[in-house]
């Protein structure tokens, strides 16, 4: 994967992961808990690539019931998956460099972590790989959001379709968040001044993400409110020049 990519081709990597359980007190090594399957979407300059990355997992472990509730994979769809060592290399090279965006990102990164040090501690943390981004973080600082930030709330505030989505999957939820980030994201995506000031077209530039939109009515004055205009510069060119004239 070549991952040497310019200023305008950043690279994000949208993810979600599903687990046995929650592993809430002290950390992720608390009640021993493993990630079950990794979704995630990789974005470049605010675009879909097409590419994923997307694996279930053995966890050499138990699901929790409370946690099959939520996402549905039970203990015997998992017993022919492969283990996480086995996948590891591959995802972390598909992650390696970017942008990595989780919502509620320290649980999802917490359990990164964990993997990546069963595997070798040598690999170290997710973030000496990637940058990481949190979208419930960004959703508390940012105005007028919904007074819950969960995924489904922020979604249906973007008005993001989530139809299909009956249980919490990995790849789907990741799908779903990729829209609400480019949603929160939005408008103005690049703005470049040059400092030269040469006056060259391309030195100031503003890209925005929609496209499409209607072109705005032009209302054009009538022949009384031109009457009515000119009548008030002859009164301004009385009183010496006037620059409308010019």
């Amino acid at each position: 994967m070549n991952t040497s990519l310019n200023s305008e081709q950043r690279r994000i990597i949208v993810l979600d992961t599903e687990t046995t359980g929650m592993n809430r007190e002290g950390g992720p090594h608390y009640l021993g808990h493993r990630i079950i399957e990794i979704g995630a979407v990789e974005i470049i300059n605010r675009k879909f690539t097409g590419r994923h990355f997307h694996v279930y997992i053995k966890p050499d472990r138990l699901i929790q019931p409370d946690a099959i509730a939520v996402h549905g994979i039970t203990d015997e769809f998992l017993l022919d998956k492969p283990e996480y060592k086995q996948i590891h290399a591959e995802f972390l090279e598909f992650i390696a460099g970017a942008e990595l965006v989780a919502h509620n990102a320290p649980f999802d990164v917490g359990f990164m972590d964990l993997e990546f040090s069963m595997v070798d501690t040598s690999i170290g943390k997710t973030e000496d790989h990637c940058k990481v981004t949190d979208t419930l973080a960004m959703a508390k600082r940012m105005a007028n959001m919904p007074a819950r930030k969960n995924l489904d709330s922020l979604a249906k505030h973007y008005t993001i379709d989530t139809s299909a989505r009956i249980l919490h999957g990995a790849l789907l939820d990741a799908e779903i968040l990729a829209d609400v980030y480019l949603a929160m994201t939005g408008g103005q995506t690049h703005l470049q001044f040059n400092a030269s000031q040469s006056g060259d077209s391309d030195s100031e530039m503003i890209k925005r993400l929609t496209t499409g939109r209607k072109a705005l009515k032009v209302l054009h004055a009538t022949a009384d409110e031109i009457e009515a205009h000119n009548s008030r510069l002859d009164i301004v060119a009385k009183g010496g020049n006037c620059l409308w004239r010019q």
